[in-house]
């Protein structure tokens, strides 16, 4: 791995938050629209990127963190649901393969390193053990449209281990091989296998697919049974968030240099 800046891609403030805690001194800029934070983890400088939620933004973003850094890898990171039983609500998921999901079809998607990511799973497999987490690896399931985890799970292929759902990895994949830049992934889970959303992402989103508090509270007004789920994700997004740091901090410390 060159010993070049650190390229991290995350969606949502919640998810970039614990870890820019746990991080020294902060640099913000403002970079063709999306918030670019540098700062070092150790020995390695390391440049985040906030895409905003779904794949067009997750793209863009990463191209432009391409264009102000010129990382040596990159790293997507960020919150999944978990479409099987297997990991739980906190536990941490690297991607050791990637499926982009639309119109009922599964495509198994390039771009993800698959010798550095599994140099990089045993690195976590060592480091988280004793938390109270667990650690796997796992498939990456970027959805193009909106379904519920029963849906998904019955047109899976066979034989997909560990499967978790999330929406931007494939495009953040896709733009790094482009640039031939290496690509790892690593999500947290912050809804388990039996926990089925009240809601669509549609439903409290707004058409560039920013959260809208307008159309939050209108979803639910005419679905109040939601509130204790609401309450609840947001319970578990927060051991997500925290965990996930714990795992990310673990890995840009213990990164190879070469």
């Amino acid at each position: 791995m060159p010993g070049k800046t650190i390229g991290l891609v995350a969606a949502m403030p919640e998810e970039i938050r614990p870890l820019l805690r746990r991080a020294g001194k902060l640099r913000r800029e403002h970079v063709s629209g999306f918030d670019l934070y540098r700062f070092a983890v150790g020995d390695r400088e390391t440049a985040l990127i906030q895409s905003g939620i779904g794949a067009e933004k997750a793209a863009r973003a990463t191209g432009i963190l391409i264009d102000a850094v010129a990382p040596g890898m990159i790293l997507n990171f960020g919150f999944a649901g978990a479409v099987l039983p297997g990991p739980r609500v906190g536990d941490v998921v690297m991607a050791d393969r990637l499926l982009f999901f639309k119109e009922r079809h599964f495509t198994e998607e390039p771009g993800l390193h698959r010798d550095l990511s599994g140099r990089l799973a045993l690195l976590l497999e060592t480091a988280c053990r004793g938390k109270d987490f667990s650690f796997h690896r796992g498939t990456f399931v970027t959805t193009g449209e909106i379904v519920t985890k029963q849906r998904l799970a019955g047109l899976l292929p066979e034989g997909t281990g560990n499967p978790v759902l999330e929406m931007e990895t494939a495009a953040v994949a896709r733009t790094a091989a482009r640039a031939a830049i290496p690509l790892v992934a690593l999500r947290a889970v912050s809804d388990g296998a039996e926990e089925e959303l009240g809601f669509t992402i549609g439903e409290i989103t707004d058409h560039t697919m920013n959260i809208s508090a307008a159309k939050l509270l209108r979803t639910i007004a005419g679905k109040p049974r939601i509130i204790p789920q609401l309450i609840r994700l947001a319970r578990n997004s927060r051991i997500a968030g925290r965990n996930l740091a714990v795992a990310l901090v673990a890995l840009l410390e213990n990164l190879p240099t070469a």
